[in-house]
């Protein structure tokens, strides 16, 4: 591999301007071609950048599916956290991530220190983590778990089995609601989700009587009653493909609605709207700090790059290898 120019990254990104005459798309897959490298693109990613993406899907899907390949180099377009499991499972690999700045609110909800504190007062209660949190508290952690199979991990573990869920309160209570757990939450929110407007959802209800309303459970109660599906966000573009109906309300980031279309062109998709009247749908502004330009300097710069402890990575790894033997032994 060619030895690479450094630069200074400017406010979490390379900021170095592209000759406006190039095609940054084809730039973009020279250059995987040549340093051998694989882009993953989450699903809250602009719809470019999703059509140039080797993979794209959820958090851990893609960071499983980067592991299995052959790839020198991952490219991770989506948040930090996202950036630092893939490197937890592919510590052989440079992960690169196009700007240090894309992070998540719902993982800053959870400061390691605060949350070790809070672990120390429940010393007999095992800990489950949502996969949305720093690498420092899934080294906390004895099984991460996802919005797909958190109701699947939880069942599995014994009855009287105390249990503190982390970070997310909507997901930790949805998944009390639907096991009968009395799970200890602690109370972290991602602001896209939080930010949802019940009362506009349902004038949409209203303007579009057969429309379904889906939600992510890491939406607000009153959104989650009113929905005809609750799910990940793999599950929300499931429902929409099996689905008989053809209008669905959705609420979750509107990036997947460029996945929904691609897969039913025919159907219509309405982004569940915010609180915010002035907008008419609801964005993770972290995802969306990522773009072309970015992905291709990180590649050609490779550049900036998530570099952690050994120690912490091991750390952190046990409790998603544990979280994938229990999903395998219940084939999910």
């Amino acid at each position: 591999m060619k030895n690479v120019e450094i630069f200074k990254i400017e406010n979490g990104y390379i900021n170095k301007k592209i000759d406006p005459g190039i095609n940054v798309i084809e730039e973009i897959q020279s250059l995987r071609k040549e340093k051998n490298a694989v882009i993953l693109a989450h699903y809250y990613q602009e719809s470019e950048i999703q059509d140039i993406a080797d993979f794209v899907g959820d958090s851990l899907d893609l960071s499983r599916k980067a592991a299995t390949t052959d790839a020198d180099i991952i490219v991770f377009s989506g948040v930090h956290f996202m950036a630092e499991t893939a490197k937890i499972l592919s510590p052989q690999k440079k992960v690169l991530i196009p700007d240090l700045m894309a992070g998540c609110s719902l993982a800053d909800s959870c400061p390691a220190e605060e949350f070790s504190a809070f672990k120390e007062q429940h010393p007999d209660h095992m800990v489950v983590s949502y996969v949305n949190t720093t690498a420092e508290i899934k080294a906390m952690t004895d099984i991460v778990c996802t919005s797909t199979n958190a109701y699947h991990i939880i069942n599995s573990l014994p009855e009287d089995q105390k249990i503190i869920f982390a970070p997310d309160r909507n997901l930790g209570n949805y998944i009390n609601s639907i096991t009968g757990r009395n799970m200890v939450v602690w109370q972290g929110a991602c602001h896209v989700h939080e930010e949802f407007s019940l009362e506009r959802i349902l004038e949409l209800k209203k303007e579009n009587k057969e429309a379904k309303i889906i939600a992510h459970p890491e939406c607000e109660k009153p959104v989650q009653l009113v929905a005809d599906h609750i799910g990940s966000t793999s599950s929300l573009l499931k429902y929409t493909q099996e689905n008989d109906a053809n209008t669905f309300i959705v609420a979750t980031e509107s990036g997947i609605l460029h996945q929904m279309k691609l897969a039913s062109p025919h159907k219509h998709f309405i982004a569940a709207p915010p609180k915010d009247s002035t907008c008419a749908c609801n964005d993770c502004k972290y995802m969306k700090l990522i773009s072309l330009n970015k992905i291709y300097n990180t590649l050609k710069y490779e550049q900036p790059e998530i570099l952690m402890e050994e120690k912490l990575m091991k750390k952190a790894e046990v409790s998603i290898r544990r979280m994938l033997e229990i999903s395998d032994k219940l084939g999910i």
